[in-house]
């Protein structure tokens, strides 16, 4: 096994490590069809032995040719290093500064087998959210960050380390775009062909920013998202034997099962891949598992009538669990789901991120290969039923809504029956769940905080909890608090006091936590003095999912309230992006790409590394103010009410913000008669 020492040294050239090609022990990536011609296939070679010297070209040119043949990209699984993956305590990284160590510990922990969704192919989440392109870039990335000082800032692109250059202390320690392609050549066959010639990477949205945290980082949103659609749709506050069907147990859907366990419901997921039912089912996310329909449908009727709490893996096709559910309704009369969703893959859905119902999982995954057209096909026949069943269950008062993974979109394409009348661009027949149930916390500034205690001491986490809980309580206190945001912060309470009880944690030692503008600064300030006074015992990492108040441009997800048809512009994203790394930032990231697919969205992290001192302290004030009100201030703009008050207030509060307010119209009759004329 290697050691961190020999993981940072760089590329092994001599002797080159022995080629032990694919882990049979691990889940693999789908293989690839970029459809290259001989030229672009030499290129993508070519460009893949540029990270080696010459003399090992004879040997190294046929093995990548041949990961390309067989497997649509070169991985170089040689380099795949022989060590434990997974995020060390930060003391144990050779490195000159903390800024790196903490990177590394974040980069490792993205790649860790119980994190990574296919970790030797280095993709975290979302079938195709990569970390790194190839296993070169991995070993070069760690090793320039051993390597780095105080001066000088490693540039990544789409992940390749183009190098460290020098830079002022208080630059970011990284800067990262994935995807950043002219828009005119944003479309997925692009993409397939740069990403197999190794010039350009899906990095989602926290796997190739090197700060996602496991499913917890979802568990929390999907609570959210559910807790509230039950108080919209069923007007209820306890959803106990209330059924909630999905589908999805991958990266980041695998958190639906734990989410339906804090919420005390009764959830059905469909999922086609057994080794992610298993993984979930071990992780103690999912408390049982059935590959009959039969059964599913007897102990969705069950749970109901007892209100027992529920998380059931179906392992099978979501489009036959829904259709079941439509002949139990057409023959007995009795309607078994309430809420309904969905978090396959659709932004990738060709290339493993949806399944079709007629094929099983090993047939799909030959056939997206050996016969893409067809497979093509398939999916969008399946897509076509699967809307089908939903329409005719939600015409009985069922109530669903899409999950901001491209579901709705993939299905419109299909041309499944979705469209809905003087809806536009942006509104389909069901609602995105943005546009009805996050939509308003997003306007007040609330979306999924994190961080990661990187000494690994569950101790350090538990404490952090505590300062979280008791931040929240002061400012619950506050006298000017509202209702709807004081029922944010209890919802927030609740779900941290009942972490640790869930076992959330999958890999780091990381928190989530949905916290608007004043609650972020002050957990950060809290924290970085608990670590000052040796409270915690080493540096914590801050950060937030891009898919927040400020980070993401998306019409059909994080934007797609947005409606003075500013929602396909991605100028908050990259504003995000630039203002967090001259505010404080440790690192940044910019990506196209992310839970909708690639071209449809602009997205931007970071991450902020508080190491107890009073540098650090200042860096998160100004850094984490800026990074919620510029999205408030782009949804007051648009005309969202919450954020108007939101982004009031915050000026009251910060002498130095002054934001631009409009001016909305009140009568809505002087456009009509103007237009009229």
């Amino acid at each position: 096994m290697s050691t961190l020492l020999e993981l940072c040294s760089g590329i092994p050239f001599h002797p080159l490590p022995p080629n032990r090609g694919r882990d049979s022990k691990v889940p693999h990536a789908p293989i690839r069809t970029p459809n290259l011609t001989p030229e672009e296939q030499k290129v993508a070679l070519r460009n893949a032995l540029r990270y080696f010297p010459p003399d090992l070209h004879n040997i190294l040119a046929p093995e990548f040719g041949s990961e390309l043949r067989e497997f649509g990209h070169i991985y170089m699984y040689r380099f795949c290093p022989q060590i434990n993956m997974r995020a060390y305590p930060i003391t144990q990284y050779p490195c000159k500064t903390t800024a790196a160590a903490a990177i590394m510990h974040m980069i490792m922990n993205n790649l860790d087998p119980r994190v990574a969704q296919f970790p030797q192919e280095l993709v975290t989440y979302g079938g195709n959210g990569q970390v790194f392109s190839n296993w070169a870039q991995f070993r070069l990335a760690m090793h320039y960050l051993s390597e780095m000082t105080e001066e000088q800032t490693l540039v990544m692109y789409s992940g390749h380390p183009q190098g460290l250059f020098p830079s002022p202390q208080s630059a970011p320690r990284v800067v990262i775009t994935n995807g950043m392609v002219i828009p005119n050549y944003s479309s997925r066959d692009e993409y397939e062909k740069m990403f197999a010639m190794g010039v350009t990477m899906y990095g989602q949205m926290t796997a190739g920013s090197y700060c996602y945290i496991g499913p917890q980082g979802i568990v929390h949103g999907t609570v959210l998202t559910v807790l509230n659609a039950g108080r919209k749709y069923l007007r209820l506050d306890n959803l106990s034997g209330k059924v909630f069907v999905t589908s999805g147990l991958g990266g980041m859907s695998g958190a639906q099962a734990k989410a339906a366990v804090i919420i005390g419901c009764v959830a059905v997921i469909a999922e086609v891949d057994a080794a992610a039912l298993t993984k979930r089912q071990q992780q103690g996310w999912l408390m049982q598992v059935t590959n009959s329909l039969d059964q599913c449908i007897a102990q969705i009727r069950e749970a109901r009538r007892k209100k027992t709490t529920l998380s059931l893996g179906y392992h099978g096709n979501v489009v036959d669990l829904w259709e079941r559910l439509v002949q139990e309704y057409e023959q007995t009369g009795e309607l078994l789901v309430d809420l309904g969703s969905d978090q396959t893959s659709c932004h990738n859905p060709f290339s493993g991120g949806y399944y079709p119902a007629e094929l099983t999982f090993e047939a799909a995954n030959q056939m997206m290969h050996t016969d893409p057209k067809n497979f093509r096909k398939l999916v969008q026949e399946s897509l076509r039923r699967q809307v089908k069943a939903i329409s005719k269950l939600s015409e009985k008062g069922m109530f669903f809504w899409d999950y901001g993974n491209a579901f709705l979109l993939e299905a419109k394409r299909a041309g499944a029956d979705v469209v809905k009348a003087g809806g536009g661009k942006l509104e389909f027949k069901f609602p995105s769940y943005v546009q009805h149930i996050m939509g308003d916390i997003f306007s007040l500034g609330f979306g999924p905080f994190r961080w990661v205690c990187t000494s690994t001491d569950p101790a350090d986490l538990a404490m952090t909890d505590t300062i979280a809980t008791s931040v929240l309580e002061d400012i619950i206190n506050e006298e000017e608090t509202s209702g709807f945001v004081k029922q944010q912060y209890l919802d927030n309470i609740h779900w941290i006091r009942q972490a640790a009880k869930h076992n959330m944690v999958v890999g780091s030692q990381a928190r989530i936590l949905y916290s608007d503008q004043k609650g972020r600064v002050k957990i950060a300030v809290a924290i970085n003095r608990a670590v000052a006074a040796g409270k915690i015992k080493g540096p914590v990492v801050i950060s937030r999912d891009h898919h927040d108040v400020s980070g993401t441009d998306s019409p059909y997800r994080e934007t797609s309230n947005i409606y003075d048809g500013s929602a396909f512009c991605a100028d908050m994203a990259v504003q995000n992006f630039v203002g967090d790394s001259f505010r404080g930032a440790t690192w940044v990231s910019l990506h196209n790409g992310g839970g909708v697919g690639w071209g449809e969205v602009i997205n931007g992290g970071f991450g902020l590394v508080l190491d107890g001192s009073k540098d650090a302290e200042e860096r998160a004030m100004m850094m984490l103010n800026w990074d919620v009100s510029n999205g408030v201030a782009r949804r007051c703009w648009s005309g969202s009410h919450k954020a108007y008050e939101a982004i009031c207030r915050t000026m009251k509060e910060q002498s130095g913000l002054r934001v631009t307010l409009p001016h909305l119209v009140e009568d809505e009759g002087i456009l009509d008669k103007e237009l009229q004329k």
